[in-house]
């Protein structure tokens, strides 16, 4: 085979400005539409919605939950590092999330450690994880059980 021609896979691939993906490079993207889009103001109805095989949003949520920030003693879900979930019929789900600082030191595990936590699930197929560093996190995304965990009044 031409050494040319092979693609390396390489997890954490940056892609475009402020964008970084955890999908080997080369490798076929399946696309589809999402069933609904979680976003900080709430659950969004995909436009185009069909029934069943869509991964539960609750169960996604729980899953990312259970994914701890090694400096911070709270979830990063609650931390407010997770900016939207969007989950297929296909049982393909997509997370876009950002870290407290682009200089964080858990920059290369946490986006790994979502992507395996999401994919536990039965239902999904498989998962993306999606570094955006816009809008920039701040304090004011985090839940109000972790202010009181971490005490931020």
């Amino acid at each position: 085979m031409d050494e040319k021609n092979q693609v390396e896979p390489a997890i954490g691939v940056a892609q475009g400005a402020g964008a970084f993906s955890l999908e080997a490079e080369g490798a076929p993207v399946a696309r589809s539409e999402p069933v609904s889009t979680w976003t900080p103001d709430g659950e969004k109805p995909a436009e185009s919605s069909t029934k069943g095989g869509a991964p539960d949003e609750e169960a996604v949520i729980e899953a990312i939950a259970t994914v701890y920030d090694p400096e911070i003693p709270v979830n990063i879900y609650e931390l407010g590092l997770i900016y939207a979930i969007d989950l297929h019929d296909d049982g393909t789900v997509k997370v876009e999330m950002t870290l407290t600082a682009p200089n964080c030191p858990s920059a290369q595990e946490l986006p790994l450690q979502v992507k395996e936590a999401v994919e536990k699930i039965g239902t999904v197929t498989s998962a993306t994880v999606e570094i955006v560093w816009e809008p920039p996190w701040d304090m004011s995304r985090m839940s109000e059980d972790a202010r009181l965990a971490l005490n931020m009044f």
